[in-house]
Formats: C-alpha cells, sequence, structure tokens
C-alpha cells in the first residue's frame, strides 16, 4: 500500500506463507506468473487510499486468498530509477497453474484499464506560486513538498536550491514574518560547529550541496540555534537554526521528515506553524 500502512501484515503474511509451505511439505510454489505493465508512476500518484489505487490495490487480497494460489502481489515500479526495466509488475505464485496465469492477467487488465486515472493525491505547482500561495492562505500549517528531492525515493536531500529561494524572499527576513519550518538539509560541518556553539549561540556555516550542487551551491546559514537534538536513528544529529522568520533543520546525515514527533522533539510546534516544507513525497502522514 502507499503510504506503507500494511508493513506488518505484508512481513506477517510472508512468514505464515513459509510456515505453512514448510508444515504442509510443498516447498517453493509449483508456478509463478510475471507480466510486466508498461506504466511508470511516481508514488504522489499513486496513493492506495483514493482511487483509482484504492480500488486496484484491493483486488490482491482476494486474488492472494484462491486456492490453488499462494501469494499475488502488485509492484508499482520506481519511477525515479533511470533503467530501461523500471516498470509496474504483476506477480502471481501458486500451485495451480491456470489459476496462476489467470489471476496474474486479471490483475495486469484491471492495472493498465485504471493507466489513466491516477493524478497527483495534492496540487502542485513551481516553487514561486507554492509560497506565494502558503504566504496568502488562511489555513495553516500551510505544507510544502520540496519532492523532488526526496530521501526516500532516491533523493540525495542536500540539494540547496529551494532553502536558497526561500531564504531570498523578503517575507522571511525578520521574525515578524510568516513563520515557516524547512525540515532537512545535512551539514555534517554545521553541526559541529552548533554543537561548539551550544544552545542559543550563533553560527555562521555553510551546508547541504556536498552531494548535489548542480543547481545550487552550499548554503550560507546564518542564526542562532534552538535546540541540538542526539540519538536519531537516521540522522543522528538534529540542530535547529532561527534566521528571521525561518527555521532550519539541519542533520548529520540524511533523513526524512514523516511524524510530528520529528519536529516537537525539537522543540518545534508543526501544528502551529504557517508553513512547513519537507522533503517528503507522500504528504498523508
Amino acid at each position: 500500500m502507499a503510504p506503507h500502512e500494511d508493513v506488518m501484515q505484508s512481513k506477517k503474511r510472508a512468514v505464515d506463507n513459509l510456515l505453512t509451505r514448510i508444515e504442509r511439505g510443498k516447498g517453493k510454489p509449483a508456478y509463478k506468473a510475471w507480466i510486466a505493465v508498461p506504466i511508470l508512476l511516481p508514488g504522489e500518484k499513486t496513493s492506495t487510499r483514493v482511487e483509482p489505487g484504492k480500488s486496484l490495490y484491493a483486488q490482491v487480497a482476494t486474488a492472494a486468498a484462491q486456492e490453488g494460489i499462494v501469494d499475488a502481489a502488485i509492484w508499482i515500479g520506481y519511477a525515479w530509477a533511470d533503467e530501461p526495466r523500471n516498470h509496474a509488475v504483476v506477480i502471481v505464485a501458486g500451485d495451480h497453474q491456470q489459476k496462476v496465469t489467470n489471476t496474474a492477467e486479471a490483475l495486469a487488465n484491471s492495472f493498465w484499464k485504471a493507466r489513466s486515472q491516477f493524478e497527483f493525491i495534492a496540487p502542485t505547482a513551481a516553487l514561486k506560486e507554492s509560497l506565494d500561495r502558503a504566504i496568502a492562505s488562511d489555513k495553516h500549517p500551510f505544507f510544502i513538498s520540496d519532492m523532488g528531492d526526496n530521501p526516500t525515493a532516491g533523493g540525495a536531500v542536500d540539494v540547496t536550491w529551494t532553502l536558497n529561494e526561500i531564504l531570498a524572499r523578503k517575507e522571511f527576513k525578520t521574525t515578524k514574518g510568516p513563520s515557516l519550518i524547512y525540515a532537512s538539509i545535512p551539514g555534517p560541518e554545521f553541526v559541529t560547529k552548533a554543537m561548539e556553539a551550544g544552545v542559543g549561540g550563533k553560527v555562521d556555516v555553510y551546508a547541504g550541496a556536498a552531494i548535489d550542487a548542480r543547481y545550487a551551491p552550499p548554503i550560507r546559514l546564518s542564526g542562532t540555534i534552538e535546540s541540538i537534538v542526539h540519538g536519531d536513528e537516521h540522522a543522528e544529529t538534529e540542530v535547529l537554526v532561527k534566521m528571521g522568520s525561518v527555521h532550519v533543520i539541519v542533520t548529520k546525515k540524511r533523513k526524512p521528515y514523516h511524524y510530528e514527533a520529528d519536529f516537537t522533539r525539537l522543540g518545534l510546534d508543526p501544528r502551529n506553524t504557517d508553513i512547513v516544507v519537507v522533503k517528503i513525497g507522500y504528504l498523508v502522514p
């Protein structure tokens, strides 16, 4: 599912299938059908909470529950991988050859028929328009996703172009501007200097663009350290720096920011912030 709400169910199904095959002495399923579906969609279009993904993926459990079928799956494909073999796939495994074949073909046909119905699950726009809308909006928090640098989809997450554009806008130059959280940019050198300065200290250090400087160079972050948190399994160390009305999260290592606790542990209150900018594809969490 997308978002991945069925992680534990999928793990349990895999283990249950394995144990059942061992206990019954059946070993590997006798047949497997693999059908390439010539569709390539980004995750931002394939949420299984809305149509057509919702109905399409609802067919999988029914397909897998048939007598003679061990498991069935739809693989959406990975839109960001620059590989000729990258596309959607339907796979069905089982002991009944005709059922395996028919089930795979039925799922693949359903997918193909729905191919033109997939749409972005949130409004899309260029950054300037997105920021203009966010600043003018009376609804808060206003979320903006820099999905082109999504760390859960292979992005370097250190592209500084978006943050450069935000900090260049006059609206955010003073503390009286719209409050904005930017999550996040990796900057191990910045983190080291911030730890030396301590909470409340001032820093003036470059961060980002160590991996990908094609669109913007490392960004100079000059501001006050508001919090330092250690121990995150991804970031290791997180630093919160304030510049004007903008809070920027700088990490020792790259990290996606999905959940409210990711922000509140740093002392932030995203629910009462005007604008929240994240490097994430799925905004649903």
